[in-house]
């Protein structure tokens, strides 16, 4: 009994002795770090969705947000009767990512990676460790502008970590016919020659985006923005590729029969002053990038400036009727073929005698020229040379074009002033040239050259007097008849004035034994229409001069014009 009782008061102490279940402090210090934790959660929380969300939006944009590019075609570029001259074709832009490649296994199928590179065109190991080398980016190009029938095969291949993506690629239909005029552009679309880099903003057009977004899966969720892209404007030349054809095939075959460096050949509208061709040779395939060198790029029409030589004597004569030191019943006389001025020498390839103006032209007589160039104000004889547009730009707005080297002395001797008389001293382009005699033809009215229709204005002015004009084009005609230097120059039926020239290429310290053959002219006679400058560079063998080398080619060149042009024949072929 008492055993019991003792147990019972045991067990009673042992409960009282217990610690309690909660302890208010701990309960509280627990209770305040989680609030604490809680609290700091949310301000952390609060901080970034409200007060500064942008980080947070930026790197959700990352990884869903895609821009994706609205390729913008490039404007067609055609000649006068709308024929292509430039078009875009659309093609394709091999890519890969290499970090994709190697986190999806590599190269394991070898066989289809050496698929690729064969139907690329590349070597099998170069394009393993083209991947291999670039192995942490993203993007890097494996082939640009690929055919669609390649990209066909290529995404058949699925490989993965390789892309497709759209683009164009120039084509040139004409090829080397108009290479120099159209010019090329570079792999990015971009003008890198001609018309094609000094319109390249009018006819690139702005590409547009599409900004999306995407899920994990690549699946698009949401299209966010849409900016629409402008396409490229057209362009439209004045050039005739009938004309480019004929006046190219021409020069090409000249180059090659007197084996010349190069030949070239512009023909302008009289009337209006349109470029209706413009060719050099020898030319490069625009189409075929592997062809093209600095050499034969060059659109020597416009940059290569040359001394004219006689070509510049129809000016002289009319600087001197203008002048009023001479007039259609002037005569000249020319002596032995010989002129002593100073201590140097002005010679004719052919003694003249006593001439008038006309036979002096029609014999490119140097002494004849020489001495009206030394009884006139010299003024009046540069002023005619700028007048026409010597050392001056044409305004075309093409690249890489020359102003020539007009001369400024502040002294001058009197051999100095002759040898200007008959083209030497100062250098122009074969387009300045043309402009000149088309200035001539037009009877002294200047027109601004153009070659993008419609984009003209009527800025034209009278720089020569209308009747003197028109007694020079007259005495041009009677070069290219019997007795004259430019017999060759001729075409059937038509009433052609013409001038040809020779000059020798000036090199460090004098003159070289390499010469420049020219012929240029206006025709119809009756109404001028247009106007045709061909030049010869080097020509080699017994033959260099104008009258021989370049006269031929501008008489194919003017006859094929006037006939796809339809101008009616001025001549009485029946005529004794």
């Amino acid at each position: 009994m008492n055993a019991n009782k003792n147990s019972k008061l045991a067990n009673k102490k042992k409960v009282q002795k217990q610690k309690p279940l909660l302890i208010p402090w701990r309960f509280r210090l627990v209770l305040g770090t989680v609030l604490i934790i809680f609290g700091a959660l949310i301000a952390r929380i609060g901080y970034l969705q409200v007060i500064e969300p942008d980080n947070l939006i930026k790197q959700g944009d990352m990884r869903s947000v895609r821009v994706k590019a609205l390729h913008s075609a490039r404007g067609i570029i055609s000649d006068r009767n709308d024929n292509p001259l430039a078009v875009s074709v659309p093609v394709q832009a091999v890519w890969a990512d290499p970090f994709t490649i190697f986190k999806e296994g590599g190269f394991e199928e070898r066989e289809r990676w050496f698929a690729l590179a064969d139907v690329l065109g590349l070597e099998r190991q170069d394009l393993i460790e083209k991947i291999e080398k670039n192995r942490t980016r993203r993007f890097i190009y494996l082939q640009r502008q690929v055919s669609p029938a390649m990209a066909k095969y290529i995404k058949e291949l699925k490989l993965a970590g390789v892309g497709l993506k759209a683009e164009s690629r120039r084509y040139y239909p004409a090829g080397e016919v108009s290479a120099h005029l159209v010019g090329v552009t570079g792999i990015d679309g971009h003008g890198l020659e001609g018309v094609e880099r000094s319109y390249d903003k009018w006819l690139t057009g702005e590409a547009g985006k599409r900004i999306i977004r995407k899920d994990r899966f690549g699946r698009v969720v949401e299209n966010i923005a849409l900016e629409e892209r402008e396409q490229g404007k057209p362009l439209k030349l004045t050039i005739d590729q009938r004309l480019q054809a004929i006046a190219y095939r021409a020069i090409k075959q000249a180059v090659a029969d007197h084996r010349a460096t190069s030949g070239s050949a512009v023909l302008i509208d009289v009337k209006t002053g349109a470029v209706l061709a413009m060719v050099n040779a020898p030319s490069y395939n625009p189409n075929n990038r592997s062809s093209r060198q600095s050499f034969t790029m060059r659109n020597r029409v416009i940059t290569d400036a040359m001394e004219p030589g006689s070509t510049v004597k129809p000016f002289v004569v009319l600087a001197a009727l203008e002048a009023g030191i001479a007039d259609t019943e002037t005569i000249i006389d020319t002596g032995n073929g010989i002129m002593q001025i100073g201590g140097s020498r002005v010679r004719d390839t052919s003694k003249v005698g006593k001439a008038n103006l006309a036979k002096i032209l029609q014999k490119s007589s140097n002494i004849g020229v020489a001495k009206l160039g030394l009884d006139m104000p010299l003024e009046a004889l540069l002023g005619m040379y700028s007048s026409i547009g010597f050392g001056q730009l044409s305004g075309l707005n093409l690249i890489g074009e020359t102003t020539g080297i007009f001369p400024n002395r502040r002294r001058w001797s009197s051999f100095e002033i002759a040898t200007l008389t008959f083209g030497y001293g100062l250098s122009i382009t074969p387009l300045q040239l043309a402009h000149a005699y088309a200035t001539l033809g037009n009877s002294g009215e200047y027109k601004p050259i153009y070659i993008i229709e419609n984009n003209q204005q009527d800025l034209s002015k009278q720089v020569l007097d209308r009747e003197h004009a028109n007694t020079v084009l007259g005495m041009l005609e009677a070069v290219t008849q019997p007795g004259g230097t430019a017999t060759r120059a001729a075409v059937p039926g038509y009433r052609i004035a013409a001038k040809t020239g020779t000059s020798r290429k000036a090199t460090s310290g004098g003159y070289s034994d390499e010469y420049v053959a020219l012929t240029v002219g206006v025709a119809p006679v009756s109404n001028p229409r247009v106007s045709l400058v061909v030049v010869i560079n080097e020509p080699q063998g017994d033959q260099y001069y104008g009258g021989s080398v370049a006269a031929p080619v501008f008489s194919e060149i003017m006859k094929g014009a006037l006939q796809i042009l339809n101008v009616a024949p001025d001549e009485n072929q029946f005529q004794q």
